[in-house]
């Protein structure tokens, strides 16, 4: 690996996914999926249940190592890497608490509940190198105003929150400090729908914003027009479709797509 820093494009991919494949023994997760991420692009995964998109976003986030192809990412200093050859495990998670953020369908997968929610805040700015206990506290009380909770909660713990709550908590958490992809795995799913509306506008008010690079899992085609720039559609571990979000939804070409959105439009 080098040393000097790498500037990068806009137009040169963020993360580039090739012919990437998850095997189960015999039963296929994921097959020869590619795509590219560039900065600031929003891309969304859509499909049932057991499409694969989970088996894929694991993949591309290195929890889980792919059966074939690689997943590359440029790095802020070292320019393209690939993350299972050229990167070591302590690497790959240097990376995860750094540049990378991770949001999880259940918060509490992505929360410690035993400390306060400043303090889960403010871990990741440690694994980041601050020290300073009073600037850490600071931009957690800030971030809190963010994410709309409010600041008199920051030395609450997280079990006294709702699961709306929970889970702007966590997207605080991961965007503290700033990271250039995001990963996120239903980010609504399990809240009801009042609450998902204002979480959605929040988390599109921040991804614009902060200029985020993320990739998105949902099974709802709604989440996915509304935050979404360009789309894949999985069915049984394959991609049948991918394009332009409005473009793939107004007008769906594949039979598998023509599904699910007449589903939609007929619930």
């Amino acid at each position: 690996m080098t040393s000097s820093n790498q500037t990068q494009s806009p137009e040169q991919a963020l993360l580039s996914v090739k012919d990437l494949t998850m095997m189960y023994g015999n039963r296929i997760g994921c097959q020869n999926i590619s795509f590219d991420l560039r900065p600031g692009e929003v891309l969304g995964i859509v499909g049932e249940s057991g499409s694969g998109k989970s088996t894929l976003l694991n993949c591309i986030s290195a929890q889980l190592k792919p059966t074939f192809g690689s997943v590359s990412y440029h790095t802020r200093h070292d320019g393209e890497q690939n993350l299972f050859a050229d990167m070591s495990e302590p690497e790959r998670r240097f990376l995860m608490r750094t540049d990378w953020a991770f949001v999880h369908q259940n918060p509490r997968d992505g929360l410690r509940m035993g400390v306060s929610a400043g303090a889960n805040i403010g871990e990741r700015l440690m694994a980041v190198g601050w020290r300073h206990y009073g600037n850490i506290r600071d931009t957690a009380t800030d971030w809190l105003g963010k994410v709309e909770i409010a600041t008199e909660r920051l030395d609450d713990l997280p079990s006294t929150f709702s699961g709306g709550m929970q889970q702007r908590l966590q997207i605080a958490r991961n965007l503290v400090t700033a990271p250039r992809l995001v990963f996120m795995d239903e980010p609504t799913g399990g809240l009801d729908v009042s609450v998902q509306a204002k979480l959605l506008d929040l988390l599109r008010g921040l991804v614009q914003n902060l200029g985020l690079s993320v990739v998105i899992v949902t099974h709802d085609l709604a989440v996915a027009r509304l935050l979404s720039h360009r789309l894949m559609v999985m069915k049984s571990g394959q991609v049948v479709e991918s394009g332009l979000t409005d473009q793939v939804l107004d007008d769906p070409q594949d039979p598998y797509t023509q599904l699910l959105v007449s589903s939609i439009l007929q619930s």
